[in-house]
């Protein structure tokens, strides 16, 4: 197994699918926004401006993250660098209500208006990747997908993603138009896409954007629950809970091992069982984890450069069955509660 390396840049691209070339690891922009702790704009963009240049060029947003207000910053940034970012924003849950609280709209007149505010907020013409975030149970998939495609057509995106849809979904929405990316939570304690979803988009040659990575923090043995505040987001998915965060320290204890006895963090234990999964599925793997702090950034790029013994992954696969409470705060919300 090689350890981290100082230098965590990025300079190679892989392809998802549909031609969509990004870096092996990208930036979650929620992070940008205060849904994990305060952070102001200049700070935000400071942190954004650091992860591009260090090439993780693969900026990942949506139209409901701050209200908005992420697709404001990053419009900072590409005001003067939109060559050097593969922009992903997102369409389909309300922009009003917290989070557990919104509803999914996946209807035409909805998408349409919100890509023209995601583009009038990001200060740009298109998009590189436009997701459906979420599945709307009154619209067939087909439908939205379909609206989505026809904003491919007037050069508004330039490829369709969809988040937490189940393998079916997926294969569904290629009957409408070729789909370059799925993004669903995936880490090494929330497994539950690998039974359906991983396989269809390994058949169907789609790439996978695992979102929250390091769990939200936890998996990176930093989360402090004192320091949760009363709006911090963590407070409404299960696994966040008082009694969940004790049954599951056992858990995190093993990585946190294998991580002391291998010179990485358990952030990069994390990130780099993921990869190995990716060669295991014989699929592409795009995490995108976020972080407010430059100094997490580098930390997460350099798990580009390890390679877990075949043992250590073997050790880790086990810990995801342990694992008390829901990954989210509606189990219909995510792919799992639909397969």
């Amino acid at each position: 197994m090689t350890g981290s390396t100082p230098d965590a840049r990025i300079d190679t691209l892989i392809e998802l699918g549909d031609g969509l070339r990004v870096p092996r690891q990208g930036y979650g922009a929620m992070s940008l926004t205060d849904v994990y702790g305060p952070v102001s704009d200049d700070e935000a963009l400071a942190t954004l401006t650091h992860a591009v240049d260090a090439g993780a060029t693969f900026v990942d947003t949506a139209n409901i993250y701050g209200d908005g207000r992420s697709e404001r910053i990053i419009s900072r940034l590409i005001a003067t660098r939109r060559d050097d970012v593969q922009l992903a924003t997102k369409v389909g849950i309300e922009p009003r209500g917290a989070i557990g609280a919104r509803g999914a709209r996946g209807d035409r007149a909805h998408i349409r208006e919100q890509i023209e505010l995601s583009l009038s907020r990001l200060g740009t013409d298109a998009v590189d990747l436009y997701y459906l975030h979420r599945l709307d149970p009154t619209v067939p998939i087909e439908d939205s997908v379909g609206a989505l495609g026809e904003l491919v057509a007037e050069g508004k995106v330039r490829h369709l993603g969809l988040s937490e849809v189940t393998g079916e979904e997926l294969r569904r929405a290629v009957t409408v138009h070729p789909i370059a990316a799925v993004q669903t939570e995936w880490s090494v304690i929330s497994r539950d896409v690998e039974a359906g979803v991983v396989p269809a988009a390994r058949e169907l040659g789609i790439g996978f954007v695992p979102y929250s990575p390091l769990g939200r923090q936890w998996l990176t043995g930093a989360f402090d629950v004192a320091r949760l505040t009363d709006t911090d987001a963590r407070r409404r998915f299960p696994r966040f809970a008082p009694e969940a965060l004790a049954a599951n320290a056992p858990v995190l204890a093993e990585i946190v091992a294998v991580a002391a006895e291998s010179g990485l963090s358990p952030a990069q234990v994390a990130l780099a069982w993921l990869y190995a999964k990716g060669e295991e599925f014989g699929l592409p793997v795009v995490p995108i984890p976020g972080s407010r702090f430059a100094s997490r950034v580098d930390e997460n790029l350099a798990a580009l450069q390890v390679r877990l013994a075949p043992e250590q992954v073997a050790r880790l696969d086990g810990l995801a069955d342990r694992v008390v409470a829901h990954r989210s705060f509606d189990p219909a919300w995510v792919s799992s509660g639909r397969e």
